[in-house]
């Protein structure tokens, strides 16, 4: 399977590579959102949509905990502080979509918020679409089976562990409200100009291979081809580096 991954990874960053491009030639705007469980893979997949692209011409939104004004704000006003300017892409890893499940899951929002909010994003996601926003929403499906072998698998490995937090494990005993919250959300907020796309992620290799090429069909391919690059001869032989005794080198250790 990893030989095979690698290859159709390596063709997906390529196509990757000319969206970005044809991003930046038409001046369209773009916004993925990876909705999902905890342990589902979310950032996994944004690091391989990432991997080549210009660091220029995308960001990555992944809001933390909202502070104490910005809990005072309109709720979509922090998430559209992250929207893309022209030629654009932008990856939310989660969205304003946190208080559709997580935070009436765990309390963090009143019914009535909670309620408004259903209400009011096919609005939003409207203004976005009207306005020339591509707007993708993804739910990555992973089995509690699969979700507590990759919990385990943080506990034990201290370069993971930081992706455990306190919400994290308690979020652990409300799976079966959770998939109920979700299914809720997507029926009140599936629109054919934001439809929702689910992706099986009890596999992540083939969940992320799926979803890119998903997500590559449902943009369009600018025209423009990505220009070749000639590079000039050089002037003379090539120099050696030599740096101002002003500065301190760094030992060279391996």
């Amino acid at each position: 399977m990893s030989k095979h991954y690698r290859k159709a990874m390596d063709e997906l960053q390529l196509e990757l590579v000319r969206l970005q491009h044809g991003l930046h030639c038409s001046g369209k705007r773009m916004v993925v959102l990876f909705e999902g469980r905890d342990a589902a893979g979310k950032g996994g997949v944004i690091k391989c949509i990432s991997e080549s692209l210009d660091t220029r011409g995308y960001r990555i939104a992944a809001l933390g905990k909202p502070s104490e004004s910005e809990t005072s704000q309109w709720y979509f006003q922090r998430y559209v502080a992250h929207l893309p300017c022209a030629g654009e892409l932008v990856l939310f890893d989660r969205s304003w979509y946190n208080r559709a499940v997580v935070e009436p899951a765990m309390g963090f929002c009143s019914k009535a918020q909670y309620e408004a909010f259903l209400d009011a994003v096919p609005t939003f996601e409207q203004m976005l679409a009207d306005d020339g926003i591509i707007l993708l929403k993804y739910w990555l499906a992973v089995d509690q089976v699969d979700q507590e072998e990759r919990f385990a698998e943080r506990a034990s490995n201290p370069l993971k562990r930081w992706k455990l937090s306190p919400v994290d494990l308690v979020a652990r005993q409300k799976y079966a409200e959770m998939g109920r919250l979700r299914d809720v959300m997507i029926e009140r907020t599936h629109r054919d100009h934001a439809p929702w796309f689910v992706v099986d992620f009890n596999d992540q290799r083939r969940g992320r291979i799926n979803l890119i090429r998903h997500l590559l069909q449902q943009v369009p391919l600018h025209d423009e081809p990505i220009a070749e690059v000639k590079l000039p001869r050089l002037k003379g032989k090539p120099r050696k580096e030599h740096v101002t005794d002003r500065a301190l080198w760094v030992p060279n250790t391996f």
